[in-house]
């Protein structure tokens, strides 16, 4: 093994553990926030705040735009930012993070399903036995916290549940329709598009401009959301996509099963309980998401 080919393992091993700890990190964030904002004003902060850091990509590749485009970033942006924002806010308020973390992990799922049922993608049995075991394991994450008693369902999680789906949605058709760009720049242009709705949502329909006064803890919250969208949203991005580049889909997709697990530590060190149901759920949907993107 040449030391260029060392140096290459070491940098991909690198982001892949840095991109886990920032996506893992995001739902504790997501929970410190929640403390001082709104579930809205904390999704409408968060795209702000992405929007703001890729700008000078957004202002710099829309003269380039196919035409035709335009309405697809829309949408683009809608599913894989905009909503997905506020369903992890509304969740969050009655969730803990470490669960919303274990059930963002069915999205890969959501994607090879997504993929089978709207674009007719090659799908082998081994991948639905996999699908099959993800939902069985978010049964089990869903029930667990009650015990298996039915009235004390928290359907809040199936805001995550949404979400995800919402991801598989948006990749399909990044996938189906827009070869021809480059991720950070779909990414960039569709918050974009998206942000004026948060513009005005914030300072039209919230007490987010009171906030800065009359909260003690407005700033510490604010910074909170910063590093959320600036970090958890635009730059671990930037650094997924360069992953992909520099080592491959399959290897970058692994971030997958990592992302729960940081996830929980931050749930626990923060004072969360997780029960022996939950943790068995937790098992289920790893091993599912192993499963559905199984080659072979």
């Amino acid at each position: 093994m040449t030391a260029n080919t060392q140096s290459g393992k070491l940098l991909a091993w690198t982001m892949l553990v840095s991109i886990a700890l920032i996506w893992g990190t995001s739902f504790i964030l997501i929970k410190k926030s929640l403390l001082v904002f709104t579930a809205g004003e904390l999704g409408a902060l968060r795209i702000t705040m992405a929007f703001l850091a890729l700008l000078p990509v957004a202002v710099r590749n829309i003269p380039k735009l196919p035409k035709g485009k335009l309405s697809l970033l829309f949408l683009l942006g809608m599913n894989g930012s905009f909503i997905p924002a506020f369903l992890f806010a509304i969740a969050q308020i009655k969730i803990n993070s470490s669960i919303a973390g274990a059930i963002n992990a069915i999205t890969p799922i959501f994607v090879i399903l997504i993929g089978f049922l709207l674009f007719r993608d090659k799908v082998k049995w081994m991948n639905i036995v996999g699908i099959l075991f993800g939902f069985f394991g978010t049964v089990i994450l869903l029930l667990g916290a009650s015990q298996f008693n039915l009235s004390g369902i928290n359907y809040y999680a199936l805001f995550v549940v949404l979400a995800t789906l919402l991801y598989g949605t948006n990749i399909n058709l990044i996938k189906q329709y827009t070869p021809d760009m480059r991720a950070i720049d779909i990414t960039a242009i569709s918050l974009f598009l998206t942000s004026p709705f948060c513009f005005l949502y914030l300072f039209g329909f919230t007490d987010f401009v009171g906030k800065m006064s009359l909260q003690p803890e407005f700033l510490t919250a604010f910074f909170y959301i910063a590093i959320l969208g600036v970090i958890g949203t635009a730059g671990a991005l930037i650094l997924f996509n360069r992953l992909i580049q520099v080592s491959s889909p399959v290897f970058a997709s692994s971030v997958t099963y990592l992302i729960p697990l940081v996830a929980i530590v931050w749930g626990l060190l923060d004072g969360e309980e997780l029960n022996f149901y939950q943790y068995i759920g937790m098992g289920v949907v790893l091993g599912g998401v192993w499963l559905a993107n199984k080659k072979n």
